[in-house]
Formats: C-alpha cells, structure tokens, sequence
C-alpha cells in the first residue's frame, strides 16, 4: 500500500497520484503526522499562504548538521529562509542567474556534455551513467561560477556528499563525509570569491557578490553559501530530469523518432517531463502560526507535505494528464515551485538536462531501459537508476 512518500519510487506512483487528486486533495494523514495536499489547486493555495515557511520555527538547522561547516552553509541558503533573511539576496540570486546568457549556457552545456560522455565511455556502455548525468550539471554551473577546470571533477564530488548529508535519513558515515565535504566547498568558494574579486572577473559568483550589495546584503558568507547553493540545489533535480527525460522517450517511441528528425524538439520534451514526471516529487511547507490554508484550519507547527507530481498531473492543470505531448498549450507543472520561493535556475537546469539527453541519445542507452526501472532510495527525489552506477 502507497503512502506519498514511498510512491516517489514506485515503478508507476500517477495511478495513485489521481486517486489522491479524486478522493483526498488536502488531508491529513495520520501515519505520517502531516497535512497531504496533492491537487493544482490545494498546492498552489500552500505556496501562495503568507502562514507556511520553508522551514520549522523550532529547528531551522537540521539537527544532525549542527555545529558543522554544512550547518554555516544551511543556514545562509536563500530557499531555506523566509521573510528579511530571504528576499535581498533572493533578488540578487534570481538577477545574476538570470544574467547568463543562454546561448552561452547552451554552449557550455553542449561541451560539457560531450566532454563528459567521452570521459566515462557513455557512447560505449552506460555503467557509468550515473557519473554522467549527475557530474553534467556541477561541471556546466561551475565553469560559470568561475571554477577552475582541474577542480571540477573534485568539486562534483564535495557536491555529492554535501547534498547527501542534508537528506533526513543520512547515516552516520554519510553525515560525517557531508561535513568534510562541505567545509572543503566552504573554504575554496571563498579562496575563489578573494582571487576573482581581486582580478576583477566576470564569473557567476563574482556577479553574484556584485549584485548582492544593492540587495541590501554583502555578507561574504552568505555569498559564498549561495554560490555553493547553485552547484547544490541543481545536483540531483537535474540529473533525475535527464533520467525521466530518457524513460519518457524510451516509452513514446513516436516522440523519440521526431526528436531524431527535428532535435529542435528536444527541449520541449524536457519541458513535457518536468510536468509527466517530475524529478523533485514533493515538498514540504511548515506553519508558523494557526491560520487556515486552502480552506482548513491548521495549526502552527503542522507540517504540509505538497506532492507536486501528483499536482502536475491534475486535469484541471493540464487536460489529458497522462498524455505525454511536446505541444501542450498552456503547460502548467510545480516542479520548481511557485511563488516567492520559486526556484531561479528553472530556465537554466532544462538547458543542462538537454544538453545530456541530447548526447545519450547518441548512445546504445535505450537498451538500458526496459522495465524494471529502480529508482535511487529517496522520500522527495525520482532518479532512476540505469545501466548500473557508481554514484550511491
């Protein structure tokens, strides 16, 4: 039996994602000691009320982070705030990521993609796919960040560690690698902030430290943990929507013949899986006072549990839900949130994802993914494990 947060992995969850839409929009599920709100219209009503934070009140640090460089970093990120902490420096985060320029971060993209499938054989086996789709997006933001080349590869792994100690159910081991690993991020983002500031550069970070005065905040640490927050937050969203991207194609063979004729479709079909099959399934929203919110009454401290895949998948969204259609008019998906806290990379991270389905699909792949599809151990995360991995 489903519960929302096992069906992120399950095989096929969309069957009981319309169940959830049809008999319980928003209710409060008793096993998991949290509000359910799955429907278009229950979770747009938790993004857009003024009682839900990102975080608890009482605990706006993981426990298991404190007293550690990735707690310094925690801390700081834009998308873990509210209120005065978040706004400033959330305008100048969404300014200097709107500030690339596509055509660059196309280009970018596109080397780095083919730089990294000849590095890891991917046009000769998938077993380091993994490697592949979860390095891409580290490799193409940092460059842009200003990250020198030799320190990608290892700077991809800092990330990974990072990302992996900040999930509720990190062991011990993996708390302790994610620490290590943030402190190492903490200080060379500041040795690079010092060296690109003093040289005067043009990268993202040093536009990022630019920008941020004029949004009322140059707090060199906030700055420094918002320039790892960019490699971080795109680490697994963006590797799971090149998987997803790869199962949608595999499974709608009509599409995936006019992707080979007209690769100009591609980026819609990105677009398409970002609603179909989300790779960030679900979020949470934490009351900070008694109010109502979609129409319940709520109390502080309840925690709302949105499950953005099942919402992306309304019919009151998007008609003929279960349709994969590159040309769907009107298009609406939650998958990067909503509102003041709104992802701002959601133009860039389909840009990157494209870039490696686009070389994938040079690839002998699509005899990896044939049913069954497993997915890695996750309670918010759909990232489909192929062709074997070398990344847990």
């Amino acid at each position: 039996m489903l519960n929302p947060l096992m069906a992120v992995t399950d095989h096929d969850p969309y069957p009981y994602y319309a169940e959830l839409i049809t008999t319980k929009p928003l209710y409060y599920d008793d096993m998991l000691g949290m509000w359910v709100a799955s429907s278009a219209a229950a979770v747009a009503a938790v993004f857009d009320n003024s009682h839900c934070r990102v975080r608890p009140a009482a605990e706006p640090v993981p426990k298991h982070l404190l007293g550690s460089p990735a707690a310094d970093i925690f801390r700081q990120l834009v998308r873990m705030n509210d209120g005065a902490r978040h706004c400033p420096l959330k305008h100048a985060v969404s300014a200097t990521l709107a500030s690339i320029n596509a055509v660059d971060a196309i280009a970018q993209s596109n080397q780095w993609a083919s730089v990294l499938a000849a590095r890891y054989g991917i046009r000769e086996t998938p077993e380091q796919f993994a490697d592949f789709t979860f390095h891409l997006s580290v490799h193409v933001l940092g460059s842009l960040l200003g990250i020198p080349e030799d320190m990608l590869h290892q700077t991809a792994g800092w990330v990974h560690d990072f990302v992996g100690c900040l999930a509720p159910a990190s062991g011990a081991e993996q708390i302790e690698r994610g620490k290590h690993a943030a402190a190492e991020l903490h200080a060379m983002f500041h040795a690079l902030l010092h060296t690109q500031q003093l040289q005067s550069t043009n990268s993202l970070l040093a536009r990022l430290a630019d920008a941020a005065p004029h949004s009322g905040s140059d707090d060199t640490e906030r700055i420094v943990a918002n320039g790892i927050g960019v490699l971080s937050q795109a680490y697994e969203a963006t590797a799971g929507l090149i998987g997803n991207t790869l199962l949608a194609l595999a499974a709608h063979a009509d599409v995936r013949s006019a992707i080979a004729t007209h690769p100009d479709y591609l980026p819609h079909a990105i677009q398409e899986t970002l609603r179909y099959d989300a790779p960030v399934q679900n979020t949470r929203r934490f009351l900070a006072e008694t109010g109502v919110v979609a129409g319940q009454p709520m109390q502080a401290g309840a925690t709302i549990l949105l499950v953005l895949a099942a919402a992306n998948r309304d019919s009151h969204a998007n008609p003929a839900p279960a349709q994969f259609d590159l040309w769907r008019a009107n298009r609406q998906h939650f998958t990067f949130g909503r509102g003041t806290h709104a992802c701002p990379g959601e133009a860039l991270a389909p840009i990157i994802a494209a870039a490696g389905v686009a070389q994938l699909m040079q690839t002998n792949i699509w005899s990896q993914l044939h049913a069954p599809i497993i997915y890695r151990a996750s309670v918010n995360g759909r990232i489909p494990i192929i062709g074997g991995t070398s990344i847990p």
